[in-house]
């Protein structure tokens, strides 16, 4: 297992132990990350601490994304998927091992997927299609973050800020953009704290599925 470094260590103390309007900027690749990973769990029901430490013996997250985003939609368990395409050279080709149906992976997925494209627009193509399922945005909005150049990271980060800064995703994301704010700023003007973020979230993915259902 990958053991944090001293930097990372650090980083995560004065995390916990400094609020965070007195270190805005300095905590944005730790709030980002956190994000991603409590709509993540929050999505797929899994434990926080199990994805962290999958990252850390070497899945990378966009695998991740992929292989839960498969699963929700086939029943093949991630452990089956992810081992699959550890023995191919795509992911095209695990699926088709596997012969799961492109068709039935998602629209934006399926496509993509026919279409080559490479692991990191495969990830956000599943990062897509699940924000759409579960109608945590509605596709203007999305595509509108999209265009705007925003990763996947950032689209959480908005989406998590939005509701309580009554205000469209798109227009959290072109403050900090932009540079008039940063994501710790944008915490503090939406009340939020490190500690906060995975209720939020799961809040969030909570209203989103009853709202669907």
């Amino acid at each position: 297992m990958t053991l944090l470094n001293l930097p990372h260590v650090l980083l995560i103390v004065s995390i916990l132990f400094f609020p965070v309007s007195a270190r805005p900027a300095l905590a944005d690749p730790y709030f980002l990350a956190t994000t991603q990973n409590s709509f993540f769990a929050a999505i797929f029901n899994v434990d926080k601490k199990s994805l962290v430490l999958k990252k850390q013996k070497g899945t990378s997250s966009d695998d991740l994304w992929i292989a839960y985003g498969i699963s929700a939609t086939t029943g093949v368990t991630p452990d089956v998927l992810l081992q699959t395409r550890q023995s191919k050279e795509t992911w095209k080709d695990a699926i088709a091992a596997l012969k799961l149906n492109s068709q039935a992976l998602g629209v934006t997925f399926g496509t993509a997927l026919q279409e080559g494209a490479a692991t990191p627009l495969l990830a956000e193509a599943v990062v897509n299609d699940v924000i759409l399922r579960y109608r945590l945005l509605d596709r203007g909005e999305l595509a509108a973050l999209r265009k705007a150049g925003a990763t996947s990271q950032e689209v959480f980060l908005a989406m998590l800020g939005a509701p309580r800064l009554k205000q469209p995703a798109r227009e959290v994301f072109s403050a900090v953009r932009s540079g008039s704010k940063t994501w710790g700023k944008m915490l503090v003007d939406a009340g939020l704290d490190a500690s906060g973020i995975q209720q939020e979230a799961s809040a969030l993915v909570r209203s989103s599925r009853s709202k669907g259902s």
